[in-house]
């Protein structure tokens, strides 16, 4: 079985990709899933200063690795049935456990598009809305705190998502079809 970790930065599409990816029959598996349980568990509202505090106490106690370390069993169950695709992939270091763990069974596929786009997308987001300053901020924080360029830069497959939905969708299949996935 494969696991497909889709890669990019904030406003890429990579949440838009991993449900077509689910769509096709991938068992989806976001990381950040691992912060609202925590959330909930520790009897916290759900929103983003207490997702932040999350999501640094866990990188503080496993690592940069964490989300990939927290996930892998729900990963490892979803492969006994099917194809996994990973939504919320950031850093070089969880980028690197899931290399160790999965190996050639691990393929990335990065969502990329201009910063431009990216922003516009941002200003527009139901849920977790930024304008044009926090966008940026976002990026060059996800990229020097997170790690985040490494994975990106080493995808297995790049999609430039710049178009429609409907495009990103095809490009999507198409790289499935590259991967030689059948589902």
């Amino acid at each position: 079985m494969l696991v497909a970790a889709v890669v990019g930065m904030a406003g890429a599409g990579k949440s838009e990709a991993a449900c077509i990816l689910e769509e096709q029959g991938f068992t989806r598996i976001r990381f950040g899933d691992i912060t609202d349980i925590e959330i909930n568990k520790r009897g916290l509202v759900l929103n983003e200063k207490n997702e932040k505090a999350i999501r640094e106490a866990l990188r503080n106690e496993y690592g940069m690795a964490a989300y990939a370390i927290l996930n892998r069993p729900r990963i490892d169950e979803a492969l006994t049935n099917t194809h996994v695709v990973i939504d919320g992939l950031y850093s070089w270091e969880e980028y690197k456990n899931l290399k160790e763990n999965y190996a050639a069974n691990l393929i990335t596929i990065a969502i990329l598009a201009s910063p431009a786009i990216r922003h516009h997308r941002l200003s527009f987001r139901v849920v977790r809305t930024l304008n044009a300053s926090e966008a940026l901020s976002r990026d060059r924080a996800e990229i020097e705190n997170l790690n985040k360029g490494g994975p990106i830069a080493m995808a297995d497959y790049n999609i430039i998502n710049e178009e429609s939905l409907d495009d990103l969708s095809a490009q999507v299949n198409k790289t499935l079809q590259k991967i030689g996935v059948v589902l």
